[in-house]
Formats: structure tokens, sequence, C-alpha cells
């Protein structure tokens, strides 16, 4: 189960609003997609982009760090070709080792550095991600109660939910209202035009930053 499942699970799991006590009467049900929710929100869209800008960003550092360690490893070549050549004289040979020697531990330090930034900044940018994905999942959390309150829902249920062998918990509820789409529309009514969300095609918005170049 990805990251984002897990989070819409756990919020979702809160989003059942039902009455202290089953009322006499017949139970006023409702289901709601928190996938599709999360994922056609203008918001999700807004912190997608923002978040392939940084990780566009982290890139390019470590392309230029890269660059730098190839640089080394070339020179670092041409020292060794040198060292093969009989003849240049034993202590050019041994002034063009230690200058190997030099450009070969700076070679390791740059490396071990790069690896060092690329985790420092992924793992932040995923903290990051997570703490967006948390605030926007509770920002549709809160809408659905607030539509199962004022439609006097008892329950409402996440039909989007699946269990740990990835089948729907709710295979069937009867006469049960799908409120997703009025949810959207809620949720979107005052996206600018360029912050609309693009149709779902099957990807999965906010995913964990994987590391680059490694």
């Amino acid at each position: 189960m990805t990251i984002i499942r897990r989070f819409i699970a756990l919020v979702a799991a809160t989003a059942f609003i039902g009455t202290a006590a089953a009322q006499e009467g017949k139970l006023k049900i409702a289901t709601v997609d928190m996938q599709q929710l999360f994922k056609e929100y203008h918001r999700t869209n807004e912190a997608q982009k923002e978040i392939n800008v940084e990780r566009a960003k982290i890139q390019k550092d470590n392309n230029e760090r890269l660059d730098r360690i190839r640089q080394l490893d070339t020179e670092l070549q041409g020292m060794r070709k040198q060292l093969e050549d009989p003849s240049i004289s034993d202590a050019k040979k041994q002034s063009v080792f230690q200058e190997w020697n030099i450009k070969q531990q700076e070679g390791i330090a740059l490396d071990r550095e790069r690896r060092e930034f690329l985790q420092r900044r992924n793992q932040g940018l995923n903290e990051k991600m997570v703490q967006r994905m948390k605030g926007i999942l509770e920002e549709i959390r809160k809408l659905v109660e607030e539509k199962a309150k004022a439609e006097d829902f008892d329950y409402v249920f996440d039909k989007s939910g699946l269990s740990t062998s990835q089948v729907p918990f709710f295979l069937y509820t009867k006469d049960a209202t799908d409120i997703t789409a009025v949810l959207l529309k809620e949720l979107n009514k005052d996206a600018p035009a360029e912050s609309k969300p693009t149709p779902d095609d099957g990807s999965t918005p906010l995913t964990p930053t994987p590391a680059p170049g490694e």
C-alpha cells in the first residue's frame, strides 16, 4: 500500500460520521471516494507542481556535483596513463602520483558530500510532502464531515478504501448516496484556471522523492 493510500485510509477512517446510537428506522448512508477527491483537488495539483520544482532543483544541484566528479575522474585517468608511461622520469612520476592521490581523495570526498546532500534534501522534501498531504486530507475530511452533518447522514464510508489483500472494504452498500462529485465541485469552486487539476491518468501525485543519481 502506498504512502498516499495509508494517509487516505487514516483520514477516511475518521470521516465515518454516525449517530451516538442507532435510531429507529432506516439509516441514511453515503459513500465518498477519498482518493478521487485527493487527486482531483486543485490544491493537490498545486502542491505537486511545487514538489516537482523542488525535485528539479535537487536534480540540478546533483548533476553539477556529478559533473565535477566526472571531471576529476577524467583527470585521474590522464595521470594514470602518465604513471604507466615508461618514457616519463621517476621524479616526474612521483610528482604526478602525489597529485593523483590528492585528486582521488578530493573525488571521494565530493562523492560522499553529494550522497549526503541527496539524502538530506530528499528527506526534507519528503517530510514537507507528507505535511502537505496531511493538511490537504484533513481539509477534505472536514468537508466530508460538514456535508454529512448538513445532509443528516448517519454514516459516510470511503469506497476507495482497500483491505490488506487490495480488495475494497465495501463491495456493496444498499441505498447509499455517492457524494464524491458534490464534494469535488465544492473543493474546486475557487480554483484558479491555471490550477485546475488534469484528468486522472492513473498516476499517484505527491509520491516520495527518489534519490536521483545514486
